[in-house]
């Protein structure tokens, strides 16, 4: 599928959502690595899937992973 058309879709599908928040193909882009990065994929690997050079980009998305105490989970949360 073309950029343009997959640009194209999500924008309408936005707008016809009634979403008042700003959302593009980037947003999603966005979501993806972050739910990678909170389900525990190894940064590296979110790395190559985004297609990053360097890992200081990917980097970036960590900063939403940064919770405080509340962040922090036990092994025994998965079971």
């Amino acid at each position: 599928m073309d950029d343009g058309l997959t640009q194209r879709a999500i924008k309408d599908a936005v707008s016809n959502s009634g979403l008042t928040k700003r959302a593009t193909c980037h947003t999603f882009r966005h979501s993806f690595a972050t739910h990678l990065l909170e389900g525990r994929y190894d940064i590296r690997k979110v790395q190559e899937l985004l297609g990053h050079k360097d890992i200081k980009t990917t980097m970036v998305y960590t900063h939403v992973l940064n919770r405080g105490p509340s962040g922090v989970r036990s092994p025994m949360d998965e079971l």
